[in-house]
């Protein structure tokens, strides 16, 4: 029995646990989200601020990133689901046809910015009363209402157009939605988070002139030098870098808690998935 690849198994058990999530918690993305507008719109009505389960699971993916960084953008959220399994449909198209898929590699300045100002706008038309009066034109939720099986969208051609031209985005940029466009992954990226699980190499010890990590990285980015207190939080903790590596010199953990085992992979999305349901998705 021919034995599969330590890259190819990763990518599957990946496939897997992203599939499940989106299966199984499809709205977690868009109830953490709901619960950053309710404070802002609760806050510029001057009506005093309630709990939720909305806020119980944005606080809760926010610990969760804190202590595991953005493992929930990487594995679990449908919007980044969505994101790989339409990048990855439309390579496979192009193999079929002979053809060379287009990437588009459009660098981490100044595009990666745009979300922390769609953040920002957000947060004043939430606060304002704005957005309440904006029916129809908000892409994650047209998405969610067509993940939940509801094709009737009358008035939501706005949001309609947008999310189409998202779908197009993801298709010729890896993580196109994630790295430019979500609000909640800007809120995510400014979340302090503990080194113990971030990845990270020694470069002391990498192959000369070897930059696939770089190259495999939907972020572009490069791997912080272990030891470092350098933690990007653009970082989709894919683990793309970690799989690729040759000698096997990216990693993340301490001792023998490391993070390039299917293992711990597996341990995370539990973790994850039980945060998830005693926040109440």
């Amino acid at each position: 029995m021919k034995r599969i690849k330590r890259p190819k198994r990763h990518a599957y058990i990946r496939a897997i646990i992203q599939l499940l999530f989106f299966l199984f918690f499809p709205a977690a993305f868009t109830t953490a989200f709901s619960a950053v507008k309710n404070i802002f719109m609760q806050m510029g009505s001057g009506i005093p601020l309630v709990w939720s389960t909305f806020l119980t699971v944005f606080l809760s993916l926010c610990a969760f990133t804190i202590v595991f960084g953005r493992f929930f953008c990487g594995y679990a959220c449908a919007f980044g689901t969505l994101g790989d399994a339409v990048r990855s449909l439309y390579v496979w198209i192009c193999k079929k046809c002979r053809k060379k898929p287009i990437t588009l590699k459009v660098g981490k300045k100044p595009f990666y910015l745009i979300k922390y100002l769609i953040l920002l706008l957000i947060v004043i038309f939430c606060f304002t009363g704005i957005y309440s009066t904006w029916k129809g034109w908000s892409p994650w939720d047209v998405f969610s209402v067509l993940r939940a099986g509801n094709w009737h969208l009358n008035g939501d051609w706005v949001g309609i157009v947008l999310l189409l031209a998202i779908v197009v985005g993801m298709a010729f940029c890896e993580r196109f939605f994630c790295r430019f466009l979500c609000p909640l992954g800007a809120i995510f990226s400014l979340l302090p988070r503990l080194p113990v699980f971030s990845v990270r190499r020694k470069q002391e010890n990498c192959a000369k002139g070897c930059a696939a990590c770089q190259r495999c990285c939907p972020a572009e980015l490069t791997l912080p030098e272990a030891g470092s207190g350098t933690i990007s939080g653009e970082c989709f903790q894919c683990q793309k870098c970690v799989n690729i590596c040759p000698k096997k010199n990216a990693h993340s953990g301490f001792g023998f808690v490391q993070g390039n085992t299917v293992w711990f992979t597996v341990l995370q999305a539990g973790i994850l998935a039980v945060v998830l349901i005693l926040a109440g998705v």
